[in-house]
């Protein structure tokens, strides 16, 4: 089937919209369909080859960067990218954005809808109630179940279920396939050897850069690997530490994606320590909604997790594959963390178990699972 991609993310950044796009595109594409992914031209082009390592990508999707002005909020953008989907000849446009859904609705396309947030305002609530009005062919896909209730407050909409589908975000398990022991992995990147408790992913408010650092404070003992992270938030908290003359945090920074399953590998211990309030990059707080990608790596990765103790982690971590702790309070993460690095053999199962778990969560059985559904409801 040939399948138009429209995304607002800029190719490449260091987004989680962007990565989960680019991701998306490659398990369409694996699994036999023609794709073209349409994004804004609001970046300067890479290469092929700076896309895959940018990515951590197998394969790139055939990409074409369309104009974008930024003070009409990429609405010229979607019009340029409606008609670059009829000339691709799409027969599906699969889409994040509500508007592109609606207007491609309106000519009569087939659509699939990606949310991963509620709408943000009452322009997007508006987006989306022309979209769900629609007759055409639909269907939505929403992250965490308790997606729909947010987005059928906004919308004061109540979806039909034959038109919506739970697809939490995925991993690929190729990647993480015969990863390094963490004494191993540690020495492979050139880490300080020693018990390690790990971190990967941005540093936005709410995803507990001041419990990660709390921590490290109070256990000088465990070595602390920090990775990802802008150059400016990155600068901050090096700078804190070395003020508090902290010798047991190590911040690499932006790394390539694809080199992040090793550096997950070299910690004994993951953390999510997410806060009640999570801002997005755009914003919004998406803590009743989250679905983070770097829980499905983790869990692929096979490492024990403790992860703040929020319903929308709850529908994917438990208690047989990680450790669920109170956000914010820095006493309880600290004794969960002892605990764990004073057991290795239930680190072990824990992370074997995470391992197991993630197996249900590839990109690939995604997308299978929702164009499965998306024929089905077309055939209605």
């Amino acid at each position: 089937m040939k399948i138009a991609l429209i995304t607002n993310s800029r190719i490449p950044s260091l987004t989680a919209n962007s990565i989960q796009a680019m991701k998306v595109a490659q398990a369409l594409a694996q699994l036999g369909h023609d794709i073209r992914m349409f994004a804004p031209a609001e970046t300067e082009p890479v290469s092929q080859a700076t896309l895959l390592t940018h990515y951590g990508l197998r394969l790139v999707p055939d990409l074409e960067r369309l104009p974008s002005i930024g003070g009409l909020k990429r609405l010229d953008f979607i019009l340029h990218a409606q008609r670059a989907a009829k000339n691709f000849g799409a027969e599906l446009l699969y889409t994040w954005l509500p508007q592109s859904a609606a207007l491609a609705s309106r000519s009569g396309y087939p659509v699939v809808l990606e949310m991963h947030a509620d709408n943000s305002g009452l322009l997007g609530a508006w987006w989306m109630r022309r979209f769900w009005k629609s007759k055409t062919r639909k269907l939505m896909t929403v992250t965490a179940s308790a997606l729909r209730k947010a987005l059928e407050r906004s919308t004061k909409l109540r979806f039909e279920d034959e038109a919506i589908l739970l697809a939490p975000n995925g991993v690929e398990l190729e990647r993480y396939a015969g990863l390094p022991n963490p004494v191993e992995a540690r020495r492979q990147l050139n880490l300080k050897e020693g018990l390690t408790v790990g971190f990967t992913g941005h540093i936005y408010p709410g995803r507990g850069a001041d419990l990660l650092f709390e921590l490290a404070k109070q256990m000088p003992g465990v070595n602390f690997l920090w990775v990802g992270g802008a150059p400016e938030s990155v600068a901050f908290w090096k700078n804190k530490a070395s003020e508090a003359r902290m010798g047991n945090v190590t911040m690499t920074g932006f790394v390539n994606h694809e080199s992040i399953p090793l550096y997950q590998a070299a910690a004994d211990v993951l953390l999510m320590p997410y806060s009640r309030s999570i801002e997005a990059s755009s914003g919004q707080d998406i803590a009743e909604v989250i679905n983070p990608m770097k829980m499905f790596e983790y869990m692929a990765a096979g490492r024990a997790i403790i992860s703040a103790d929020l319903p929308a982690i709850r529908e994917v971590l438990n208690e047989g594959n990680a450790m669920l702790a109170e956000p914010g309070e820095i006493g309880a993460w600290r004794l969960e963390i002892e605990k764990l690095l004073a057991d290795e053999s239930r680190r072990l199962k824990m992370g074997k178990q995470a391992r197991k778990d993630a197996e249900q969560f590839t990109w690939a059985k995604r997308e299978e699972r929702i164009l499965e559904r998306f024929s089905r409801a077309s055939a209605r």
